[in-house]
């Protein structure tokens, strides 16, 4: 079955306008037949005003007839008309002018240099390149390659910072996913402190270990310097 426009509405007109069984409206708006039940009631959808099906072109006038005739049977919606303008535009590719153009090599060298996690088809995507063109950059084999520089997208013109933030943030999600799916971690683990602890070399005091371990006291001859007998004799004399 087709999915109809405003289906609440739709099934409004019909219960106020049909002789059709709560089963089938429901089944042709895609509702549960006892909502279509409190429709006819007055208890769901009272401030709703109904939607002919006929008028909008999503029913035939032949197969409401088929159906009011027959409660077994169950009506076939029609594609409306109004349906593809409901339809999200699709986004047209990316139209970059002639005289940027020749810029791109420089945008696509950019990438390579400074985004490595971003695909060759978000790069080819966001600038409007091809992937030939792209490997030729990496491979210097473009035919201008001696002249390539990378350059930033944005200050080209080709891309939105906008548009060039969020491809980068995506790209480097799904590389940071990749990664953890493989069991990388970007940068150095730290250690456990108790491995770290346990080589660290103990430091020895040079004092304590002449001295067996212990640190002397001191004395008055190491602090004032020692006195000899023979030279305070000398002195008297």
């Amino acid at each position: 079955m087709t999915d109809i426009l405003m289906p609440k509405a739709t099934a409004v007109w019909l219960v106020d306008n049909t002789s059709l069984t709560f089963e089938q409206i429901a089944d042709f708006c895609g509702l549960h037949h006892l909502e279509v039940k409190g429709i006819a009631d007055g208890e769901v959808a009272r401030d709703i005003r109904g939607a002919d099906p006929i008028a909008n072109g999503q029913l035939s006038r032949e197969e409401l007839d088929a159906a009011q005739a027959n409660p077994n049977y169950r009506m076939k919606a029609q594609k409306s008309r109004h349906a593809e303008l409901l339809k999200p535009a699709k986004k047209a590719p990316r139209y970059t002018p002639v005289s940027r153009r020749q810029d791109r090599p420089d945008a696509i060298a950019w990438f390579l240099r400074n985004h490595p996690e971003v695909t060759d088809a978000q790069i080819s995507k966001i600038l409007g390149t091809t992937k030939a063109t792209i490997e030729q950059v990496r491979g210097r084999t473009h035919w201008n390659a001696a002249n390539i520089k990378p350059v930033d997208p944005v200050t080209l013109g080709l891309v939105g910072q906008l548009d060039l933030d969020a491809l980068v943030r995506k790209a480097a999600e799904k590389k940071a996913k990749d990664d953890a799916k493989r069991g990388i971690v970007d940068g150095p683990s730290l250690r456990p402190a108790a491995e770290t602890v346990a080589e660290e070399p103990e430091i020895e005091d040079d004092e304590d270990h002449r001295h067996g371990g212990r640190r002397a006291e001191p004395t008055i001859d190491s602090v004032f310097g020692s006195s000899s007998p023979a030279h305070d004799d000398d002195d008297e004399d």
